[in-house]
């Protein structure tokens, strides 16, 4: 028999409540004998094994304290069971075929939508994989169905498609027209779903076979009313057994104020009876009110108050997460703070750290080796150096020599960076050729992405990823990790869930259905200090704490907000049987109702202002104060944590002017004499200390890259007049050969970026304007003799007793000799004759005599040349007075080194021009002395 439910107000104490109305109900119904407290013949439901403790403390406490027992300590208790844990004790039925894994119902049914292309149409999807999350969504709505109709189905007392019609007549006819084929979708897909292998079936079955079977009484305590699966069970036990069900009390007499007058919609309506509020009037002064100013501050005052419960001795704290980016950030100010908290909510697994390297490495397959999605890879914890020989896999082959991993993917970020390397596994490699062991590395990576190519099912693709972990030696760090364990263990069950499926799928819904996983998947770590525990709103049902802390009490987060699914209106959905927003919402209404009247203390906070706008309370806490006020009661208190100051010393900002003798360069290049120049503290911080700027990335050429090309190319048609002389007077012959060469090189460098189109356009308007300059100056008794040569001197200089010396370093771009034995040093730039010929007047660097130091023959003259066009013309700026100018430049970088070993200071005095552009300015914070 289906005896009428229990029922028993929100309090702290429902559990004691539950265990009293438990006795009572086995002593009226005589459902064990009279003497003893033998009460293992009656089954206990519970929602949660946490429930299944409290239920079991409370009975041995509601026992321990009867007068009339002569032990009432010594009992059996009842078979506490949640409903998934009993199902689990059943024998399995020979006969019931084994259910759908979620996995291979997913695949099965998103592999029957991409083939019909209506549906992409239908959804705006642009490609198939764009379907996924539809299916997942049919999914969600068919099992939704599912549980609300097939009590009814299996029974056959009613038309189940009429009843379908009549729910979509709800709609305007507008509508219907409109969203026939999304109507006409979900019930084929329903229809087509609801077989033997469906999970919802099977566990309906069984539990009617329970209900056939049923051999025990039962007690049925939930916080919600059963829904429509769980009704037809009870309605089938109770024609064997007795069933006791006891619920939550949420009729209007039995809310004191100011709760029911507040919150109305979450009242049980009583059929042909007048709302009666209670008289008693509860004691609100435990709740309290926290607005804070932003999101740290939120997060600030949440741990702080956190930290001030577990100082006064509160052991049992909950962490309602409304707002969960609010609670991670509380989470991490109280990790830091060594106070753990034991997370129920369960992050998504697509969050961590594991799933973060999986998706980077689907990210080098996509794009084909895109240069930062490798250095992402490289630089996640799980991908290690030691990678196995691909060639000796099954012998687990030696793997490269322990190396630092951070200076192997330095050195292939500096590389890659140095040769602007976008993507390309050909590209990368041939950039690592000087580096054999960073070359090796990615080149093991390179093998195994060309494994992930053509078409596959879906074991073959779980197996391709755990081969490729393996063999890039990833797994015993994935393993050792346990958001990585999880990730293995799901893709094995992938490869055994999904063994039917022989539908081939590409890389791209591989992937899309792994980051649907993932995104699916929520990763719980076990915290064995349950001190602060963090849960939703809907895991503190029948639960009592010795504190509790909300965050995002705002309306923006209390009620959260449901979404529609596809057409699924409240109006359908009310004539389905489905949960309708309004039921989600009393519901949710009722969870926080309980939570303020089953907790001794409350602290409710959210952001009072967000985006530079006012950010409402909640409507419920609005309303909650507000019938406070009408009744004469004082509004809900404020809370404020007090925050621990720490007082710093306050120090004037000044001008650095380091000094380092100790770290005196030994080697000196044109550039960074230049910087010494320009400003000595960017010298110090950038060429003394090593902290210059990595070059960056672009997938549009640069005018240094266009200098560089140009280099290249010019040295290569000079060498070649060496070795095949042309006449100065057959411009037409030279200026050919230079286009040829031109051709030549940047044929090679569209093939990589397609935009250097318009510098190789830009130089072949130059070519001859530069060879009819080149043949003037051979004309004039000027000859080539060499490029692009590599030269170190050493310049030394007596320093008291000891000797000192700095090593100058650079490329000349060119040397040229006449016939009267001179030399001169020339120097390429992408510039004017005019802007060179103002650079050598206004005296802006050093690099002509730098270079004339370098050489080592002496040098009598030396220019800019012109590799732009300037009134039709190129040329050279040549500079004055070039010997007195190298020498003067000698005596002054010795001058300046010897500074620098003497520890002179090195202060930061650029001018504007110099520190708009300059790298260390976070450094010397120029503006703020």
């Amino acid at each position: 028999m289906r005896h009428s439910p229990d029922l028993i107000p929100a309090s702290r104490f429902f559990w004691q409540h539950a265990a009293r109305k438990f006795v009572q109900a086995a002593r009226r119904h005589q459902w064990m004998a009279a003497a003893g407290r033998d009460y293992s013949a009656i089954r206990v439901i519970v929602p949660t094994f946490e429930h299944a403790q409290l239920f079991q403390q409370a009975l041995t406490r509601e026992l321990a304290g009867d007068k009339n027992a002569d032990d009432a300590v010594n009992y059996i208790p009842p078979r506490i069971n949640t409903v998934f844990a009993w199902l689990e004790m059943q024998q399995p039925d020979a006969g019931m075929p084994r259910a759908t894994a979620p996995s291979e119902r997913l695949m099965g049914l998103y592999a029957e939508l991409r083939q019909h292309a209506w549906l992409k149409k239908l959804f705006t999807a642009r490609r198939n994989t764009d379907l996924l999350p539809l299916a997942q969504t049919l999914l969600t709505l068919s099992d939704e169905l599912t549980l609300a109709l097939l009590p009814a189905v299996q029974a056959g007392k009613e038309d189940i498609q009429q009843r379908w019609h009549t729910a979509l007549a709800q709609m305007p006819p507008p509508t219907q027209k409109l969203l026939s084929e999304e109507a006409q979708l979900v019930w084929t897909i329903w229809q087509s779903q609801l077989d033997g292998r469906d999970a919802t079936v099977q566990r309906f079955q069984q539990l009617m076979q329970i209900a056939q079977h049923a051999s025990e009484h039962m007690v049925w305590i939930s916080p919600t009313a059963p829904d429509a699966m769980e009704d037809a069970f009870l309605s089938a036990y109770a024609r064997k057994k007795d069933i006791v069900p006891l619920l939550l009390d949420w009729r209007d007499d039995a809310l004191a104020q100011p709760y029911a007058p507040a919150w109305p919609s979450m009242i049980e309506s009583v059929p042909n009876r007048q709302p009666q509020f209670a008289l008693d009037v509860a004691d609100t002064s435990h709740i309290r009110l926290c607005e804070t100013g932003s999101l740290e501050d939120e997060a600030q005052q949440g741990a702080q108050t956190i930290i001030d419960w577990l100082q006064a001795g509160k052991q049992d704290i909950a962490v309602i997460a409304q707002d969960r980016v609010v609670s991670r950030r509380i989470r991490a100010l109280l990790e830091r703070a060594q106070v753990h908290v034991a997370d129920e909510t369960g992050w998504k697994l697509s969050t961590t750290r594991a799933a973060a390297a999986i998706a980077a490495w689907f990210e080098v397959i996509a794009t084909r080796a895109d240069t930062m999605a490798l250095l992402d890879l490289l630089k996640s914890p799980y991908v290690s150096p030691q990678i196995l020989s691909a060639h000796d896999a099954d012998a687990h082959a030696e793997a490269i020599a322990e190396p630092d991993k951070a200076d192997l993917v330095m050195h292939v970020e500096l590389a890659l960076r140095r040769a602007n390397v976008l993507s390309g596994w050909d590209a990368i490699l041939s950039s690592l050729n000087s580096l054999p062991q960073e070359r090796q590395w990615v080149a093991a990576l390179s093998r195994q992405a060309a494994a992930f190519t053509a078409r596959r099912s879906l074991p073959e693709w779980s197996a391709a990823t755990l081969q490729m972990l393996e063999m890039l030696n990833m797994q015993a760090s994935m393993q050792a990790d346990n958001a990585g364990a999880q990730i293995i263990k799901l893709l094995q069950s992938l490869s055994s869930d999904c063994q039917q499926m022989e539908a081939p799928f590409s890389f791209a819904e591989w992937r899309a259905f792994i980051n649907l996983q993932l995104e699916s998947a929520p990763f719980i770590t076990g915290r064995p200090d349950k001190r602060v525990m963090m849960l939703p709103l809907n895991g503190a049902r029948l639960r009592s704490f010795d504190a509790v802390l909300l965050v995002g009490a705002d309306a923006a987060h209390l009620p959260s907000q449901p979404q529609e699914v596809l057409f699924f209106t409240n109006a359908v959905r009310r004539e389905c049987g489905l949960v309708t927003r309004e039921a989600r919402q009393r519901q949710q209404l009722r969870d926080f109702a309980e939570l303020l009247l089953s907790n001794p203390e409350v602290v409710l906070s959210w952001q009072g202002h967000l985006d530079g706008e006012h950010n409402p309370v909640s409507p419920w806490l609005a309303q909650l104060n507000l019938t406070l006020q009408r009744s004469g009661q004082d509004p809900l208190a404020r809370h404020s944590a007090v925050i621990p100051q720490q007082a710093l010393q306050a120090a004037a900002p000044v001008q650095p002017r380091p000094s380092a003798p100790q770290l005196a360069p030994a080697t000196l290049s044109a550039s960074g004499y230049g910087s010494l120049v320009a400003c000595p503290y960017q010298f110090f911080a950038g060429r003394m200390l090593g902290l210059a700027a990595i070059d960056t990335l672009s997938d549009m050429p640069e005018k240094k890259d266009y200098g560089d090309w140009l280099h290249a190319i010019l040295k290569k048609y000079h060498d070649a007049l060496l070795e095949h002389p042309l006449p100065p007077e057959d411009r037409e012959a030279r200026e050919q050969l230079l286009r040829d060469i031109s051709k030549i090189q940047f044929d090679r460098i569209l093939q990589q970026s397609p935009a250097a189109l318009g510098y190789s356009v830009r130089w072949d308007k130059v070519i001859p304007s530069y060879v009819a300059w080149a043949a003037e100056r051979e004309q004039g008794g000027w000859h080539f003799e060499m490029g692009e040569a590599w030269r170190e001197r050493t310049l030394n200089w007596q320093d008291g007793p000891a000797s000192a010396s700095v090593m100058l370093r650079g490329r000349i771009d060119r040397l040229d000799k006449n016939d009267m034995g001179e030399y001169a040093v020339l120097d390429y730039k992408t510039k004017t004759q005019t802007a060179l010929s103002k650079r050598l007047k206004d005296g802006e660097d050093h690099q002509l005599p730098f270079y004339g130091l370098l050489a080592d023959v002496p040098v009598t003259t030396a220019s800019y040349v012109a590799l732009e066009i300037d009134r039709g013309k190129t040329g050279a700026a040549e500079a004055k007075d070039f010997t007195e100018w190298a020498e003067a430049l000698e005596t002054a970088v010795i001058g300046n080194m010897q500074a620098i070993h003497r520890a002179a200071p090195l202060p930061a005095q650029g001018t504007e021009s110099v520190c708009q552009y300059c790298d260390m300015r976070g450094l010397c914070r120029k503006g703020a002395w």
